[in-house]
């Protein structure tokens, strides 16, 4: 195989999760005194995320952009797209890879250096190694192209956190033609931020004989050297992206649970500096993956507040839905009315759980002014019941 998809190195326990989501202690306490230069640090910083984004917007070609946009709302790097996702996504590939890209991509050195991986395909004929990398979702995967040293390589690695540290796994490449690479993997370890030394990870490569082997094809090499499309010998397929999308760098945190609303402010920063119009409530169902208050005990409040499930917007009503059980939903619906240039009040009144044809209903009412902070085809940012910041993805545009 290519490219790391999943880790299965031990179940994920609780310490692991932990680890992974948990912010790291706080090693210093700064005087009041030196509070003004920390602002004019923070908004020298900020100044210079908004144009590191905006030349990342400006990076991406309209047909990568398309890729791009079928690749926001996929968790899980594609383990968890609908059958709709996976074909706009294929149809976006098939689209750039009918393209004039770099010619000959193993001799450029665009191909050089750090990858993530976005989206992959995950086919039932995957190798040991692919197998022994199940279970990473909440962790970030990159892949390393390093062909013009005298020790070729490409290594996959698995990164944890910026404060625990990695695991990589190294191969030994050649290149065979201008689209293929050759490898076979030779050695594994994990660099811990908090050992001065490498931990080897006991794989025996040499008896997987010609399971450690591969090829990578890259199919397709954008010229600004920020995109990247290959094929394994497997018959997976890999998108990879030096600069990501903003709205990519957002979803990347709330998947691992770190610095969301740092990542919110800064998201919403920039998108006012592009913005032309005020945003506006899309119709179409969206769901729920981030808020910023934890769900209490009781599922029905929850449910009841738009903290959990997935919310359909249509011809001036909204919907709340929540799966309870198989074959059980809770359901309540209710009206909105646009109060503000970016405001809206809700009512919802009509509360019930819902089993096959029958419903019971419930005696509820929730009343909640609606801000939209951003608001695009794929992703919206609220601020809803009790002041309570939300993220929804859009599942489907209500169509049907």
């Amino acid at each position: 195989m290519a490219l790391i998809e999943n880790l299965n190195l031990w179940p994920p326990s609780n310490l692991q999760r932990n680890l992974a989501l948990n912010s790291p202690p706080k090693l210093f306490n700064f005087k009041p005194s030196a509070t003004h230069s920390i602002r004019k640090t923070l908004h020298t910083c900020r100044c210079s995320l908004v144009n590191e984004q905006q030349q990342q917007q400006a990076s991406f070609t309209d047909q990568e952009k398309q890729l791009i946009d079928a690749l926001i709302g996929i968790q899980g790097r594609g383990k968890s797209a609908s059958p709709q996702q996976l074909n706009d996504v294929e149809r976006a590939v098939q689209v750039l890879e009918g393209q004039d890209g770099e010619g000959d991509p193993t001799s450029s050195d665009l191909i050089e250096g750090r990858w993530q991986l976005m989206f992959t395909t995950r086919p039932g004929t995957a190798s040991p190694i692919q197998r022994t990398f199940v279970g990473v979702d909440f962790f970030s995967v990159f892949q390393e192209v390093y062909l013009r040293t005298n020790d070729p390589r490409v290594a996959n690695i698995v990164k944890f956190s910026d404060w625990i540290g990695e695991l990589k796994v190294e191969a030994a490449a050649s290149i065979k033609d201008g689209k293929r690479i050759l490898f076979q993997f030779d050695r594994a370890a994990f660099s811990f931020k908090f050992l001065p030394f490498k931990v080897p990870y006991p794989v025996p490569f040499r008896l997987l004989g010609d399971e450690a082997k591969g090829w990578l094809d890259t199919t397709y090499l954008s010229h600004s050297g920020n995109l990247r499309i290959s094929r394994g010998n497997k018959g997976t397929t890999f998108v990879l992206q030096k600069r990501t999308d903003p709205r990519q760098k957002l979803l990347a945190a709330i998947s691992t649970g770190t610095g969301v609303e740092e990542a919110i402010d800064e998201f919403i920063s920039l998108s006012k500096s592009g913005a032309k119009d005020e945003p506006v409530l899309l119709e179409g169902e969206w769901q729920m993956i981030w808020s910023s208050q934890i769900e209490t005990d009781s599922w029905l409040e929850n449910a009841g507040n738009g903290l959990m499930g997935s919310q359909i917007v249509k011809n001036e009503q909204m919907k709340f839905l929540v799966n309870i059980l198989p074959g059980i939903r809770f359901s309540m619906i209710g009206k909105f009315v646009k109060s503000g240039t970016k405001t809206y009040d809700v009512t919802m009144d009509d509360a019930a759980l819902i089993g096959g044809p029958f419903g019971y209903p419930l005696e509820m009412e929730t009343k909640i002014n609606m801000e939209l902070l951003y608001n695009d085809d794929k992703i919206r940012i609220s601020k809803g019941y009790n002041n309570i910041l939300f993220v929804h993805l859009r599942a489907s545009d209500g169509s049907k």
